[in-house]
């Protein structure tokens, strides 16, 4: 039996943000420093950039996509710095006894915008749909009906994913003292620094 094409798109977009990489690691870290809302808000931010590259795929919009691609090496090098920056930061940073609740919203507006930042300044992500496309048969005939349910299932289900990352780590957030807090930045610092390092690494291929 047939899937229903939003399904399909629910399975592509859960697929393609599960893979643990510099903003499974952020999402992680803030869900343990600031709580679960950080944590799905930051991958929010994730999910709709995915639900962005996703149009640029099933709509094919060739111009965007081409020059996006084209213009990978300034997107990887501001993405791989912006990397570098927030694993420094994160390094050295201390977690706060107590968060000001006035802060709040403005820290969720950050967490959004940052992780959305990060990975829309990862053009390679229109291949990978464009992969995931022609690997699971989605290749959209039904119009812009078909390509809008496409992206719609995309988006929910990477956000799904965030929702349930954060959940769970979460659930063991309370086990974390001062002490943990302090070596869970250190640790999520020295790995995002180090994706940071890798993306601006691979500009020296780009530019060979």
């Amino acid at each position: 039996m047939e899937l229903p094409i939003i399904i399909k798109g629910i399975i592509m977009g859960f697929s393609i943000a599960a893979p643990v990489g510099p903003i499974g690691v952020l999402c992680i870290r803030r869900t343990i420093s600031n709580g679960r809302l950080s944590g799905f808000v930051s991958g929010l931010g994730a999910a709709t950039a995915d639900g962005m590259y996703g149009c640029v795929a099933a709509f094919g919009l060739t111009f965007i996509s081409s020059f996006l691609i084209s213009q990978q090496f300034w997107l990887r090098l501001i993405g791989g710095a912006f990397l570098c920056y927030l694993g420094v930061k994160t390094l050295l940073s201390r977690p706060a006894e107590q968060a000001a609740k006035a802060a709040v919203s403005s820290t969720v507006a950050g967490d959004y915008v940052s992780t959305f930042f990060l990975t829309v300044t990862n053009p390679m992500t229109i291949l990978s749909f464009a992969a995931v496309f022609a690997g699971m048969g989605l290749a959209v005939t039904g119009g812009y009906r078909s390509a809008g349910l496409l992206v719609l299932g995309v988006v929910i289900g990477s956000a799904l994913w965030w929702l349930c990352l954060s959940g769970f780590v979460g659930f063991f957030r309370r086990k974390f003292n001062s002490t943990g807090l302090i070596w869970v930045n250190r640790i999520s610092g020295l790995i995002i620094l180090g994706f940071g390092l890798i993306a601006m690494a691979s500009l020296l291929q780009i530019g060979g």
